[in-house]
């Protein structure tokens, strides 16, 4: 029995364009033609077209087929190799995924209360350097004035400072966030000992915060946060928080 292209296409469940395809890249073998000239398929024709789609599903893209050729060992091969990439790529999504489980439990701040809204991305990270080296009362006190201190409108200028700031840019910010700073702080007698319950000392979590503070910030905002420290109605410190 013969078959067209059309019957051929239908019974593998394929497309005549796709047919053609394979014809025009060198997948698939011509058929002989009929005296009317029509091309005539036979069962070697459909699982071929068969066995290309197969490996197309299976992740394997034209070239890759054409390059197997119809021997069986070739095929063979080329389906163990795939096999081995995709036990390393299964090996290697698992390894991402304890990983993932590990970021999810470990880098939450633990948080008495939630997190402030409104974070710049330097700022979330920074309650992240908190919450592993404050104890619950420090970091409770340190999430507070953070979320007073982004009521100020002059925080959203601090977010915008450049690296580069001029001198009288960064004088004046700090010279307008000092009074609101001063005044948080004197609102919570609680900051003086933010670093008393610190699970590995007061000096551990003291220096990691200067640390991240310095990481997570541009060199303007930093000198603003010295600024603010040593401005009358400010308290000490190296940083805002």
């Amino acid at each position: 029995m013969a078959w067209s292209t059309r019957e051929v296409a239908d019974l593998a469940g394929a497309s005549v364009r796709a047919v053609r395809h394979y014809h025009e890249i060198g997948l698939l073998s011509e058929p002989e033609r009929g005296a009317n000239g029509y091309k005539h398929y036979g069962p070697s024709h459909l699982l071929r077209v068969l066995r290309i789609k197969r490996l197309t599903t299976l992740g394997f893209s034209l070239p890759q087929i054409a390059a197997m050729g119809e021997a069986d060992d070739h095929f063979e091969a080329a389906l163990r190799s795939l096999d081995e990439e995709l036990a390393a790529t299964v090996a290697r999504l698992r390894r991402t995924r304890v990983e993932l489980k590990q970021i999810l439990s470990e880098d939450v701040p633990a948080a008495p209360e939630p997190a402030p809204t409104g974070l710049t991305d330097a700022d979330r990270a920074y309650l992240v350097v908190l919450g592993r080296v404050l104890g619950p009362v420090g970091l409770r006190a340190h999430e507070r004035v953070l979320r007073r201190l982004r009521e100020h409108p002059a925080m959203a200028e601090f977010d915008r400072l450049p690296a580069g700031a001029g001198e009288d840019t960064r004088r004046r910010l700090a010279e307008r966030l000092a009074p609101h700073v001063g005044a948080l702080h004197a609102g919570w007698a609680e900051l003086k000992g933010t670093t008393a319950d610190a699970p590995r000392g007061p000096q551990f979590a003291e220096d990691m915060m200067n640390a991240a503070i310095h990481d997570l910030y541009n060199p303007a905002q930093i000198d603003v946060m010295a600024r603010v420290g040593g401005l009358p109605g400010a308290p000490g410190g190296p940083g805002l928080s």
